[in-house]
């Protein structure tokens, strides 16, 4: 984070400053990391002791403390030797100061900002245009999936006045909460990738989603661009309502920035890339699976809006092998190939995921499909479960493993669909299905793991990768 004093800080997040019984001063200066989380607390810190679905923040103030944390954000006024920092909101607080910080810097006129949400793929290209951006200049982008109104600004403040790209992905489970985010980063260019049923029962249905979404590119400037996806028509509607200047990415002929001749392969995903400038270059992109090649196409045009050339955006493509842990990474041995795609599941990841797995599958390969439920889909949660049951067994899935009760009903509706005698199975508990696995899986089996974070399957994923390493 940029230097500032506790006063400054103070002016920003509209707080009230208590230092009684510390040696700090108005004018003493901060420029440590903020975080929400105790155990990250390092000496200069600022901790923000955010209130919990099941915990509060202020209970690990003193850890925070004693850790040499500099400033402690509060809604109430704590009994400790340490500057506090008293607001009527700490997680509003956490966002104040980070659009603070992103102002100042921005005000240098050295920082770029790239804005990228979507209801799938925002880490991939995140971690995509990071990989590019990083051969060019010094680069800010979350860890993990640090995408909400506490992980965004947190990753914001660690921009200091030699940063030149911060990326910064913005997720979203209601109306509102993007454009929040928006209005912190000020992006210059804003990604949108897709706009599917993640998080519909939170949202409300697919147009409100659509709605959310577009909060991304409604407040961008003439002077900065739209990366939108061609081929999706809801991603397309957002042209007209986005003064900026609009660059399309996708298969579509029309895009600005496309691929051609995409091969699919267990090994990733070839294809050629075009520039609107007219270049192409082959690529051998490493990370699995078809359709993250809408990521990287994303990527490569927020990349060449920024100047990077089609070369180095090549290279950083190629060496790039997995999207994320727990995203479709590939463990297991020479044996047996476990796919562990379980971190989050939308039913088009998971229908794209399966496509996948049909795919590259070699002649003789058995395919062998682990899967547990897809959340927050409220009321479109059975027919949802439904599709994705009916597609496992049209796309010739060998052999589909349902894990858990919230999942049980892509089980009943395989079954249904193709009058399958054991190629279906169903196990309330990640034991029960491991236990199976373990003793069933032969060598030749490509085995795919995909739930939503909820449901845990990434655990499982794990410990068959580690079982058939």
């Amino acid at each position: 984070m940029i230097a500032l004093t506790l006063a400054e800080i103070a002016a920003a997040t509209r707080g009230r400053l208590l230092l009684d019984g510390t040696a700090a001063t108005p004018e003493t200066i901060v420029s440590g990391l903020s975080t929400t989380d105790s155990r990250e607390v390092e000496p200069g810190t600022i901790f923000f002791a955010k209130p919990g679905e099941f915990t509060d923040g202020h209970l690990f103030a003193p850890q925070a403390a004693e850790a040499g944390a500099a400033l402690i954000v509060v809604d109430h006024a704590l009994d400790l030797p340490v500057p506090q920092l008293l607001v009527e909101d700490t997680v509003t607080a956490l966002g104040d100061l980070a659009t603070e910080v992103i102002a100042r810097v921005r005000a240098l006129g050295r920082l770029k900002v790239v804005g990228v949400t979507g209801s799938n793929g925002k880490t991939t290209t995140k971690n995509l245009l990071r990989a590019i951006l990083e051969q060019v200049g010094s680069t800010i982008a979350p860890r993990a999936s640090f995408n909400n109104e506490v992980g965004a600004p947190v990753t914001m403040l660690q921009v200091t006045e030699e940063t030149d790209f911060l990326v910064a992905e913005m997720g979203a489970s209601g109306i509102g909460e993007i454009a929040r985010l928006v209005r912190m980063a000020r992006p210059d260019i804003g990604i949108v990738l897709k706009v599917g049923l993640a998080h519909a029962g939170e949202f409300g249905g697919i147009e409100m989603t659509l709605r959310a979404k577009t909060e991304m590119v409604a407040d961008l400037l003439e002077s900065d661009v739209a990366v939108l996806n061609r081929d999706d028509p809801r991603v397309a509607s957002m042209a007209d309502k986005t003064v900026a200047r609009v660059l399309w990415f996708g298969l579509d002929p029309r895009a600005d920035v496309r691929a051609t001749d995409v091969v699919s392969g267990a090994r990733g995903t070839a294809f050629t890339l075009h520039l609107p400038d007219g270049e192409a270059r082959p690529v051998r992109f490493q990370v699995l699976g078809e359709h993250h090649v809408m990521n990287a196409l994303a990527a490569a045009a927020a990349a060449h809006t920024l100047g990077v050339d089609i070369d180095r955006i090549v290279s950083a493509l190629q060496t790039v092998r997995t999207a994320e842990r727990w995203r479709m990474e590939v463990m297991g041995g020479d044996e047996v190939t476990v796919i562990n795609d379980a971190y989050n599941a939308s039913p088009d990841s998971m229908a794209a995921a399966l496509k996948t797995l049909a795919q590259i599958a070699d002649t003789g390969s058995r395919t062998v499909a682990v899967l547990g439920e897809m959340s927050e889909l409220g009321e479109f949660s059975g027919e949802e479960h439904d599709r994705i049951g009916l597609l496992a067994v049209r796309l010739g899935i060998d052999q589909l493993v349902v894990v858990g009760p919230s999942a049980r009903r892509m089980h009943i509706t395989a079954i249904n669909e193709g009058s399958w005698d054991g190629e279906s199975l169903y196990f309330d508990t990640q034991d029960a299905a491991f236990e199976h696995l373990s003793g069933a899986l032969r060598p030749g089996d490509i085995v795919l793991v995909k739930s939503s974070n909820s449901a845990g399957l990434r655990h499982l994923g794990d410990r068959l990768g580690e079982a058939f390493s």
